[in-house]
């Protein structure tokens, strides 16, 4: 019988067995393990840390040298200081990707499902702590940092232009650039946080942050562009590893509301980060010195770091029962052993395969992919796309730029209750609802610019105004909920490969949404047509979710996960799902 006191989990009786430990031949290297990050080779990675920081140094004499001429950089030369600087901080990534991965999977360890049962269950039912509150706070500085990363872009665009002597087209390259490195990197990014673990993948993207701060010490445009794709494969780690972790260590029943609110408020903070830093430093040191900040800020991660414990879920995925129950006992929950079953059933094999993106698109998986795929590129389209034109839209209907942008920030502003809304109604009400929910009154709103369109010098200010505060709440409660809900729907070993690969179909949207919407203004002068089809893809992920969706709220992540396997306890049966 199991019975619960002040957290603790009681099996009554004598012994239950630990879960097979896999054999010295299923690690074929040596792990020195620290609080739940697996070091393949902990001096590679300090090394190459170290490597990387003074990499990025030895940019900052050049950058200092051009403050005479207002740190203009455009037209100086590489110097050695540079080439040193990058050859150590390309070797530093190196080495430190060394130290956490490994490069050879072990096989399948096998695992009890009974004892599995009984955390999975005594982390669903805890009570939320000092160290799960410990944990958001960390989690949600790393949203901050992470979302800041492609927030910048709009700051530094305008003193790119200038510096360079750019036209708009030539513009026009780097955030796409950008958008096309956070949308691979999103996927990169998800994988490794099933094959290395969530801690440690976030380690590693903060090393990444501290490279690729040079970005803003290049002297050719072609060089900066380079940077800064690799500083879009960096930023877009975080996201995806970070809903993973926090889906898998907050209980069940505060899990969607909690989880939801605290990726919105990590949205707004990033972008206010952003802007904060930009009306800040850009006035004295450029543009240039926006980049910079990934130094001090993956600083931080690296500080930090060592108060995030890596998921209980995947350590007892990979059979690291002890570090587990380690892992849980920082959050107050404590298994103690009872009887043991007489036979080997319960039993599972769990494995550790690679190529954890295809399996998505396969069976029983591919129907879950395609609704989180399509609700996230649909986003992507009216955000990067829809909203990239809205400035000219608003010119149009004769808002000069101070007016236009006093309009955009107090509806931008406005999305911070309504983020408190949309987690509310996600882990109170429905999750599965919500989503589509906000979906189509996304797509309402986006028809809705369509009938104002024919006409905007005649647009009623009032109409306007409501129809943006509208696609604010409506698009950001969208993109609030899609990674909480996939890191939810997807099983553990999948978990991060799933979140990366939803991650990365929202940015999909920004390398696809610019050039589609300007092609159809060519077409047809106006938004009517851009609105139109960028309408159609969030209703019918509306449409899709309604039918292949499935509902999270208050549910455990492994009841969800068991569901889409015919025959399983958790198997809800036809019409469920």
């Amino acid at each position: 019988m199991v019975t619960y006191i002040d957290q603790r989990l009681s099996i009554s009786s004598s012994q239950m067995p630990m879960p097979p430990s896999p054999s010295s031949s299923s690690r074929p290297v040596t792990r020195h393990t620290r609080a739940g990050i697996e070091f393949f080779n902990p001096v590679a990675f300090w090394v190459g840390t170290i490597m990387t920081v003074v990499g990025v140094l030895l940019h900052i004499r050049d950058f200092a040298s051009a403050a005479d001429m207002g740190y203009v950089m455009v037209g100086m030369p590489m110097t050695r200081w540079m080439f040193l600087g990058m050859v150590l901080i390309i070797g530093g990534l190196m080495l430190s990707t060394v130290g956490l991965h490994p490069f050879r999977a072990p096989p399948g360890i096998a695992v009890r499902r009974s004892i599995q049962g009984y955390h999975f269950k005594a982390m669903d039912d805890a009570r939320l702590t000092p160290a799960h509150w410990g944990l958001l706070f960390v989690l949600g500085i790393a949203l901050i940092i992470d979302v800041m990363k492609p927030a910048t872009l709009a700051f530094v665009m305008p003193g790119t232009k200038a510096e360079y002597g750019l036209t708009t087209s030539e513009l026009a390259v780097l955030p796409l650039i950008a958008l096309t490195g956070t949308t691979i990197g999103s996927m990169i990014w998800g994988y490794l946080a099933d094959r290395i673990g969530r801690r440690a993948s976030i380690l590693l993207a903060s090393v990444m942050f501290i490279g690729t701060s040079i970005c803003g010490f290049m002297p050719s445009y072609t060089w900066n562009l380079f940077m800064c794709f690799v500083m879009g494969l960096s930023a877009g780690g975080m996201l995806p590893i970070v809903y993973a972790l926090m889906a898998e260590s907050v209980p069940a029943h505060k899990r969607g509301w909690l989880v939801v609110l605290h990726g919105g408020m990590g949205t707004v903070g990033g972008y206010m980060a952003a802007s904060g830093f930009a009306a800040l430093l850009e006035p004295v040191f450029t543009w240039r010195i926006l980049w910079f900040l990934g130094l001090p800020t993956g600083l931080l991660m690296l500080l930090l770091n060592r108060w995030i414990p890596e998921s209980p879920r995947y350590l007892l995925e990979r059979g690291r029962e002890e570090e587990a129950r380690a892992v849980m006992g920082r959050y107050g929950i404590i298994l103690e052993r009872g009887d043991a079953p007489t036979t080997d059933e319960g039993v599972v094999k769990t494995e550790q395969q690679l190529g954890g993106l295809l399996r998505l698109f396969r069976q029983p998986y591919s129907a879950r992919t395609f609704t989180v795929v399509l609700y996230g590129l649909g986003w992507g389209l009216v955000n990067w796309g829809f909203l990239t034109f809205l400035p000219t839209f608003l010119s149009e209907a004769g808002y000069g730029r101070s007016s236009a942008s006093s309009l955009l920030f107090f509806s931008s502003i406005i999305s911070i209750p309504g983020t408190i809304v949309v987690a509310w109604l996600y882990g109170m009400w429905s999750s599965k609802r919500t989503m589509i929910l906000y979906a189509a009154l996304t797509a309402i709103t986006m028809v809705g610019f369509a009938f104002l369109d024919p006409d905007p010098t005649m647009a009623n200010p009032t109409i306007l105004t409501l129809l943006l505060v509208s696609l604010f709440v409506a698009s950001g409660g969208v993109i609030s909920m899609l990674s909480p809900y996939t890191a939810e729907v997807y099983p553990t070993a999948l978990r991060g490969s799933g979140s990366g690969l939803a991650a990365g179909s929202s940015k999909l949207g920004g390398i696809l949404g610019p050039p589609v919407v300007a092609s159809l203004m060519a077409i047809a002068p106006g938004l009517a047509l851009p609105a139109l089809a960028s309408a159609a893809p969030i209703a019918i992920s509306a449409l899709v979710l309604s039918w292949l969706g499935v509902e999270t709220r208050g549910r455990r992540l492994e009841d969800i996960s068991d569901a889409i396997i015919p025959g399983t306890p958790s198997d809800p049966g036809p019409g469920v799902l």
